[in-house]
């Protein structure tokens, strides 16, 4: 059963950032105003608490969260916002419960969004990124991770990563990825009464504002019509009143048919990206994220189960969304 704090959490979503995403014209308002807000540079408690450094890659920073000694493993992460919103502290949040329980060095690129840019400007800087990670880096020590958009980009970068021979990330963690905005999938516009937070006319918009004109079914905008064969092993995170489920469900089944090691993780009762929040679902997510990336010498679920994972779901059928919870 879900938690109060999520059912507070999903009431005030409906009530604000739904209002974003209903419309492209609120979409448009709520960049204008978050630009005069946002703040993309790590909080002063994660500063107090990291070795946090700062360099910079076509013009955009780049933050660099320093491992534990001895330590070679690193994170490459790629924040959501709907390729037009700034990385958020929900988002550092995160990112530094990672660095204190993994130890993992986490390079964290401030990409250019849309509409000041577009995708070829968000690839050709988070490309650079990877090449430069690379270069200190050997490819099997790093996880690539991302929220929402983010996750699509992950996606996207390994793609691109493979069409230029380069090696590939060791993992992928997605945290409700999107990872087909073509709506080819008519259970995304049933699913969509149930998110309550996002919304499909301002989800296109979004789109519109940063896939320079590409096709929606290209795999550069919608991975899932890629080469999934190319990915590496791969955790999945997504909830069960997410508009997004349905399309990742289908990428986690035709993913395993290509031959990938994948695991998903359907919370039921869940919105989008819900493991950013501080609530009981949120620390089960993020032990099964911990589990995920310490299981070369023991098993994935061996370790979840140790993390108290019993009560999370792992099925990768369409039918857990047949009936999705109602608000």
């Amino acid at each position: 059963m879900p938690s109060l704090k999520s059912h507070v959490v999903s009431f005030v979503l409906r009530y604000s950032r739904k209002k974003a995403f209903s419309s492209p014209e609120n979409l448009q308002r709520w960049i204008a105003y978050a630009r005069k807000t946002e703040n993309h540079q790590p909080p002063a408690l994660l500063r107090s608490r990291f070795d946090i450094t700062t360099r910079s890659v076509d013009g955009f920073p780049v933050y660099e969260i320093a491992p534990k000694a001895g330590e070679r493993k690193r994170i490459l992460y790629l924040h959501g916002g709907a390729y037009v919103f700034e990385i958020t502290p929900y988002h550092w949040r995160l990112i530094g419960d990672m660095a204190r329980r993994l130890g993992f060095g986490i390079t964290v690129p401030i990409y250019p969004i849309a509409p000041e840019h577009d995708f070829h400007s968000m690839f050709g800087m988070v490309g650079k990124v990877y090449r430069q990670m690379l270069d200190e880096t050997e490819a099997q020590d790093i996880v690539f991770m991302g929220d929402s958009a983010g996750g699509n980009m992950a996606v996207v970068l390994t793609m691109m990563a493979a069409e230029d021979a380069l090696p590939l990330p060791s993992r992928h963690v997605l945290i409700s990825p999107g990872l087909d905005v073509s709506l080819a999938n008519p259970e995304v516009f049933e699913a969509e009464r149930y998110d309550p937070w996002l919304g499909i006319p301002g989800g296109l918009e979004a789109v519109r504002l940063y896939s320079a004109g590409i096709n929606p079914s290209d795999w550069r905008i919608s991975p899932l019509y890629g080469d999934l064969s190319v990915l590496p092993k791969t955790l999945l995170l997504t909830g069960s009143r997410d508009m997004l489920t349905p399309d990742n469900l289908i990428f986690a089944q035709k993913a395993r048919a290509a031959g990938v090691e994948i695991e998903v993780v359907l919370e039921q009762g869940m919105f989008h990206a819900w493991p950013l929040i501080d609530m009981p679902e949120a620390r089960r997510a993020r032990d099964s994220i911990v589990a995920f990336l310490t299981s070369e010498t023991e098993s994935y679920h061996a370790k979840a189960d140790k993390l108290s994972l019993q009560k999370t779901d792992r099925v990768v059928t369409a039918h857990n969304l047949a009936t999705p919870l109602r608000s």
